[in-house]
C-alpha cells in the first residue's frame, strides 16, 4: 500500500477537519461554515462514509489531503509528512536530491531543537541557564513539554552535528541556524550561549527559535537580550502564533482564545492551567495570525502589556480582528504587569482580569472618555476622530447603532449629526472599503446565479448517489435533454452507461456503489483527457453531499416522493423553456419575408399547442 493510501485508511477525514473547524451533524454527514471563504450560512459538507468534503459556496472539495493542502497552503508531500504521524505511518527518508527544500529545513530545525534540549538538561555548561529557568518558575515538566534548550558558547558544535547527519552548509544557512562570514566564506552557529525557545507552527513542526542570552552574559552581550531566527522558507513571524500547536484543542473546546505578547507569558499561563493562551511574539497582530485563530474559535481576548507600545499593538490588533469579524475582548492586567508576572505573583488578580474582560468597544470608549472634559468642543472632535472610524468597521448594524447612540449620549450630540459624520467615513474609510469588498465577495459566493433548472438537475443526480435503489427509476423517467448544463448531462450519460453495463447485469452486481463508479470513472478509456476525468470526479463528489446539504435527514420513505416531485418540476421547466424557444423561432420566421416558411410556422404552432395542453 502506498503511504498516502495507508494514511487515508487510518485517518477519518471528520477527525482531521475537526482539528481546524467546528462541524455539526447533518444527516449521515457533517456541515460547517467554509474555512476557505466567508459565508453566513454553512455550505461546507463532509462525508465520513465517502471520506470527502465539498463546499457548495466556493466549490473547493476533495479528500483529506486536498483539505490539508488547501488550509495549510502546502504541497502534497508536505501534507503527507504532516498527516503521517497522526496516522501512525512511518515515511521512509527520500533521496536528498528529491527531498523538498522545505522538508530538509524542517529536519534541520527538529534536530537542532533536540540537541539544544539535551544540552540544557545534561550539560554542565547550561547550569546557570537551568538555575535561571527555575527562578522564573518553570518546572521540569514544563521545560520538557516546551522543549526549552541551551546553545553552547561554541562556533560550530551544532553545524558539525548537522553535517554528520548529511546536511550541507547551504542548507543549514537556509534554515537560519548558521551565519556566513563574508570575508572568509565560513559558517558559524547563529546562536551561542543562549537559552533556546523553539517556535512551532500550528502542526507542531519547529520552524524557528527565540534565543535569550544566558543571565551571566547579559552585561557584556552586544546583540541584545533576545534574538530570533531570520525569515526562512518555513518561518514568517507574521504567520505564526507561539503556542498555538499546544493551545488549539483547548481553544476549540472552550471556543475562546487569549492572546498575549510574550513567549514566557504563554508558557507560564499553560503551566498554571490556562491552556488557551497564545502569543504574537511581540509583533502587531496580522490577518494571517487571525486566520489561524479563526480555525478554532471566533472569540478572542487581548492581554497585551498596557504600556504605550502595548496599547498601540492592541489598537492594531483590534482593527484586524474587527475586519475578520471576530468577537473581541480586552483583558486589563492589574498594575500594568505582564501576564507572566501577574500569574506568578497575583493569580487572583489574573483570574479577576479574565472575568472582567471588557468588550472591545467598551474598552475603547473607556480609554477615550475617562478624564476627558467633554464640555470642550475640541475634545469631542478628538473623541469623534478616534471612535467613529472604529464604529464604522463594525460589521453588525445593530451593534453599530448601539455605539452611535452611546457616543451621542456621552457627548450630548445630535444623533442624526453623528450618523451623518459616520456616513462620510463609511464612504471613504479603509474600513468601509474592506467591508464593501467583503460583502461583494460574500454575495458572489453565496448568491451564485443558479437557476431553478440548475438546482433541480443536480439534486436529481444527487438522488442517484444517495439512494441507489432509486437509480433505475431515475434513469427510466429522466430524459437527458431535461437536464441543464453540459457537465450535468455528461455525468448523467456516464451514470446510464455504467448502469447498463455494470449494474443491470445479473452476472455482476445489482446495486450501485459510489466507490465502484468512481474507480470506473478513473479507468474510463473513452474520456478525452485527464482534466475531463478530474472534473467529473469533482462533480461526483459534490453530488454525493448535495442531498444532505439541501435536505438534512431525508430518509428512504420520503426519498421517492421527493424524487417524483422534482422530476415533475424539471419537466415543467423544460416544457416552458421549449415553448419560449418555439415562440422565438416563430417570430424569426415571420420576420423573414424572403422565404416561404408557412409550413414550418404551422408545424411549430402545432408543437406549441401540444406542449401547452400537456
Amino acid at each position: 500500500m502506498q503511504p498516502s493510501e495507508e494514511i487515508k485508511s487510518r485517518l477519518d477525514i471528520v477527525d482531521v477537519i475537526r482539528d481546524y473547524i467546528q462541524l455539526q451533524a447533518a444527516g449521515g454527514n457533517f456541515r460547517a461554515r467554509c474555512p476557505f471563504h466567508q459565508e453566513k450560512s454553512p455550505s461546507f459538507m463532509v462525508s465520513p462514509e465517502k471520506q470527502i468534503f465539498h463546499c457548495f459556496g466556493c466549490s473547493k472539495g476533495g479528500d483529506v489531503f486536498s483539505f490539508v493542502q488547501e488550509i495549510e497552503g502546502i504541497t502534497f508531500i508536505e501534507a503527507l509528512r504532516l498527516l503521517a504521524p497522526k496516522a501512525g505511518v512511518t515515511l521512509k527518508q527520500e533521496d536528498p536530491k528529491t527531498y523538498s527544500k522545505r522538508n530538509r529545513i524542517l529536519d534541520i530545525l527538529d534536530i537542532s531543537r533536540k540537541y539544544y534540549h539535551k544540552v540544557l538538561m545534561d550539560s554542565k555548561a547550561a547550569e546557570k541557564a537551568r538555575d535561571y529557568l527555575e527562578k522564573r518558575g518553570l518546572t521540569e515538566d514544563t521545560i520538557e513539554e516546551w522543549q526549552v534548550g541551551y546553545s553552547q558558547d561554541s562556533w560550530d558544535d551544532l553545524i558539525n552535528i548537522l553535517k554528520e547527519r548529511g546536511f550541507k552548509d547551504e542548507e543549514i544557512f537556509a534554515s537560519g541556524m548558521s551565519v556566513k562570514k563574508e570575508e572568509t566564506g565560513r559558517y558559524y552557529n547563529r546562536f551561542r550561549g543562549r537559552i533556546m525557545f523553539p517556535i512551532n507552527d500550528v502542526n507542531a513542526n519547529t520552524v524557528a527559535f527565540t534565543a535569550r542570552v544566558s543571565p551571566e552574559k547579559e552585561a557584556t552581550e552586544k546583540m541584545g537580550k533576545y534574538i530570533n531566527s531570520p525569515q526562512t522558507d518555513v518561518y514568517d513571524k507574521s504567520k505564526v502564533l507561539f503556542g498555538l500547536d499546544k493551545a488549539k484543542v483547548t481553544v476549540k473546546n472552550q471556543d475562546y482564545a487569549i492572546l498575549v505578547e510574550g513567549q514566557m507569558d504563554v508558557i507560564t499561563a499553560h503551566q498554571n492551567g490556562f491552556r488557551n493562551v497564545v502569543a504574537s511574539s511581540g509583533t502587531a497582530l496580522t490577518k494571517e495570525q487571525l486566520n489561524l485563530l479563526k480555525r478554532f474559535s471566533n472569540n478572542i481576548a487581548l492581554a497585551f502589556d498596557m504600556d504605550k507600545a502595548g496599547i498601540m499593538a492592541a489598537d492594531r490588533g483590534i482593527r484586524e480582528t474587527l475586519r475578520e469579524g471576530m468577537n473581541i475582548k480586552i483583558i486589563e492586567v492589574p498594575n500594568g504587569k505582564d501576564p507572566d508576572e501577574c500569574i506568578k505573583n497575583d493569580l487572583d488578580g489574573w483570574v479577576g482580569a479574565l472575568k472582567n474582560a471588557k468588550q472591545m468597544m467598551q474598552y475603547y470608549f473607556d480609554q477615550t472618555f475617562t478624564g476627558l472634559n467633554i464640555s470642550k468642543i475640541e475634545n469631542i472632535k478628538k473623541a469623534q476622530e478616534k471612535l467613529l472610524p472604529i464604529i464604522a468597521i463594525l460589521p453588525n448594524k445593530i451593534e453599530r447603532d448601539f455605539w452611535i447612540s452611546k457616543f451621542s449620549q456621552i457627548t450630548n450630540s445630535d444623533e442624526s449629526v453623528v450618523r451623518e459624520e459616520l456616513s462620510k467615513i463609511l464612504k471613504n474609510s479603509e474600513g468601509n472599503q474592506y467591508q464593501d469588498r467583503n460583502q461583494v465577495e460574500v454575495r458572489k459566493l453565496e448568491n451564485v446565479s443558479r437557476t431553478r433548472e440548475d438546482q433541480l438537475s443536480q439534486l436529481l443526480l444527487s438522488f442517484a448517489f444517495k439512494f441507489p435503489y432509486l437509480f433505475e427509476y431515475l434513469i427510466n423517467n429522466l430524459p437527458i435533454e431535461h437536464l441543464s448544463g453540459q457537465e450535468n448531462k455528461a455525468i448523467y450519460k456516464k451514470l446510464i452507461f455504467y448502469y447498463n453495463n455494470n449494474i443491470n447485469n445479473q452476472e455482476t452486481s445489482s446495486e450501485f456503489e459510489y466507490f465502484e463508479f468512481r474507480n470506473w470513472l478513473l479507468s474510463d478509456k473513452e474520456a478525452k483527457n485527464q482534466i475531463e476525468i478530474e472534473n467529473q470526479l469533482k462533480l461526483a463528489e459534490k453530488l454525493v453531499l448535495l442531498i444532505d446539504k439541501e435536505f438534512t435527514g431525508l430518509d428512504d420513505e420520503n426519498a421517492k416522493e421527493g424524487l417524483i416531485g422534482m422530476l415533475k418540476d424539471l419537466k415543467a421547466i423544460h416544457r416552458k423553456n421549449k415553448m419560449k424557444e418555439i415562440e422565438r423561432m416563430i417570430v424569426q420566421l415571420e420576420a423573414n419575408t424572403d422565404i416561404d416558411s408557412e409550413d414550418e410556422i404551422n408545424g411549430l404552432m402545432n408543437e406549441l399547442k401540444y406542449l401547452s395542453e400537456n
